[in-house]
This record gives structure tokens, sequence and C-alpha cells, in this order.
């Protein structure tokens, strides 16, 4: 497939007009003026950026993780691929084993078709989390790390990425053994004090889970998480950009602290997400969505109805980041946080997941996944040849 004369976004840059040839095994070639004997689009006077990569969402259009069902994966996977996401985490709230088990188990079995995000792992966050900072999280299932049970997910191979609290992991021994087996350990819903954060660090921690959200707030005195994980280089921040769960401020303060490298858009989206108002479950709590805005019984908030292009714009307009920082925010900084160096960027012999966007609203007109139309939007005139 030709893709010819769109605005080339990638890496945090614009990269001018140019062509871009795409097949099955990867972006082809990217240059001017470029032939092919497949399908060619009109791609004049619209943006082609990176998929996006959501490596925090836990369901939509009424489906959750926790459903541990090919169904709900299925639904909640083409939601995303309509929605510019080409690759995303599957991402479970803290519940007992066996649901975890479950969840697990209908992961390894699950096998994308046309038209579906493809899953990169598992995120579980928690069950290993501080009751103190739990949010939306089940009290009744917080515990802390138990080595038969996680050293399970490990040798799974279906889960890629763990958010912890650090008083949870007794000596971070979960930390060190995830971050051995290449297992990427998050620190979240967490009452660390900056030593304790700073500590598990050092033992192989690389992102915060919603930095500012279920963690103390930063004070000048007791920096806590958001301070370590702010100021250390090593250290990816995820942030919900919705504005509600961050205040543009604190949008604007994360993205000049921790820089355009570090800084990762997730949606937290849950099953209200794609639907509306109403009452929904996450995991098996009650939870009311009002306006958009999804809460516990108790008011606190409980992820979001977020679509991760939308808090691409509301990111931009909040951080002062022009658009190609802000799409590189939720593309190539997720996937290098993730250490998929194969995607989240357009340059030949990367994997040819990419979103063409309308420049006004950022809308989706064609998503494509390795290569093959897994979204079409386009007006038939944009096709010049199928």
């Amino acid at each position: 497939m030709l893709l010819r004369g769109a605005q080339v976004l990638s890496d945090g840059h614009r990269h001018g007009v140019a062509d871009v040839v795409v097949a099955a095994d990867g972006i082809v070639r990217v240059g001017q003026d470029l032939e092919d004997d497949g399908p060619v689009v009109d791609a004049t006077g619209l943006l082609l950026a990176p998929g996006l990569v959501d490596i925090h969402i836990h369901g939509a259009e009424g489906y959750d993780t926790l459903d541990a069902t090919h169904e709900a994966l299925r639904t909640v996977a083409r939601h995303l691929a309509a929605r510019g996401v080409t690759s995303w985490a599957p991402t479970t709230a803290s519940h007992h084993p066996e649901g975890l088990r479950a969840a697990i188990e209908a992961h390894r079995t699950y096998v994308p078709g046309d038209g579906e995000a493809r899953s990169i792992g598992l995120h579980l966050e928690g069950p290993y989390l501080s009751p103190a900072r739990c949010g939306a999280q089940d009290p009744a299932h917080l515990r802390d790390a138990d080595p038969a049970e996680w050293r399970r997910w490990l040798d799974s191979g279906e889960v890629a990425l763990l958010t912890v609290a650090p008083e949870r992991d007794p000596d971070l021994a979960l930390t060190r053994a995830a971050s051995a087996a290449g297992v990427r350990i998050a620190i979240g819903h967490s009452d660390a004090d900056v030593e304790h954060t700073q500590a598990a660090i050092d033992a192989g921690a690389t992102q915060a889970t919603h930095l500012f959200n279920g963690m103390p707030p930063l004070h000048h005195r007791e920096p806590g998480v958001v301070g370590a994980c702010l100021t250390d280089p090593r250290v990816f921040v995820q942030v919900i950009a919705d504005l509600i769960h961050l205040h543009p401020t604190t949008l604007r303060l994360v993205a000049q602290a921790a820089g355009p490298a570090r800084v990762v858009l997730v949606s937290d989206a849950m099953r209200a997400t794609g639907l509306g108002d109403g009452e929904y479950l996450l995991a098996d709590q009650r939870v009311v969505v009002r306006d958009g805005i999804a809460r516990t019984q108790a008011g606190g908030l409980a992820g979001s109805t977020l679509d991760l292009l939308d808090g691409v714009a509301r990111y931009q307009a909040a951080s002062g980041q022009d658009l190609a920082a802000a799409l590189h925010a939720a593309s190539g900084v997720p996937a290098q946080a993730m250490g998929l160096h194969d995607r989240g960027t357009i340059a030949a012999g990367a994997t040819a997941d990419l979103v063409l966007l309308e420049p006004d609203g950022l809308h989706p007109l064609l998503t494509l996944i390795s290569g093959v139309v897994a979204h079409d939007a386009l007006p038939d005139e944009r096709w010049i040849r199928r």
C-alpha cells in the first residue's frame, strides 16, 4: 500500500510531506514520488502518525479485561483500532487469585483478528497495592506480594507490566525478578516515601502508574513517589490527560519536568468508554458514570471514559507541547517504555502500525495494523486505487 502526500509526524517531530509504502512485514520506504503495486491512498492534507500504544486500559463498550473472555478482549481491541490505537496492554484491577488466573488464561488463548488492536501483554494493576492509596481498587483484594502467585505470572509469559506499591513487595523481590524476566514494573497506588521509591527504581522499576493519582501529593519536604519519579531519568511517567485526573497546570508541570522522552499518555479507560452515563462495574466494584466521569460510590475517580486520541489533544493544549510531541507521548514513548523498538515510529523497517488523521479534531480516517487496514473511514475519493 502507498500512502501518498501525507504530513508525517513521528518521534516528536514534523517531518514534512512524504509518501510511505507499507506491507505486512513493515514500512518499506519513506520518501518522495514513490510508487507501489498495491492500493494507493491520496493522503494530501492529512496527518500520518504511528499507531497509538495504550499501556493502561481496563475496557470499553461494556467489557473489561477481568471478564476473562475472548469476546471482551475482541470488543475492546476493535474499539481501539477504530480510534487509532494499534497496540494495547489489557489491564486488570486488583482481584482474587482465581480472577487473575482466568484473565491470564483468556489472554493466553486469545488470537486477535482483523480490525483488532494487538495486545503487547497484560498489565496487572495490583493486587500488591497500598490500602492507604487504593483509589478505586477494592481493598478486599489488596495483599502483599506472594512469590507463589507472582512467579506463575512471570512464568506464563502473558504479563508485560505490573503495577506494584514498593511497600507491598518485601525486599523488592518481585521488582528484581520481574525486571530480570523482562517484565516492566510500575510504581503505583503507593504510600512509599522518596527513599523507598528510589530503592524500587534501583531494583528495576521503570514506570510510575498514573502519576499524582494513587500516591501522596508532592510536598516540598516529603517528595514521595511523585518527586522521585519526576526527577529520575530512568522512569517513564504515565499520565491520564482527561483534565479530570490532572489539572492542566499539573500536566504542564509534568511535561516540563519529565521532558518529551518520558511522558506516557494512557487512557485508564473502563467499560463505560464508548457508551454513556450509567452504572458499571470495575472489577467487582460499582461505579457510576455521570457526565462522562467515572466515580466509586464513595466519590473517588474510577478510571476514565477517555479515548487516547482525545487525551493527545487535551495534553497538547494543556502542556504547551506541539502536536508531534503530544502524539509521540501516546505512541513512541509508551513503545519505548515497554521495550517495543519496532513500533511507535515511521521509518523503513518499523512495524507498519499507522493512523491517518484529519488535522482538525484528530479524527482517525484510516488505521493500519501490520500494514493491513483495521479501520477505514476515508471518503471513497481518497482511494486512488484499491
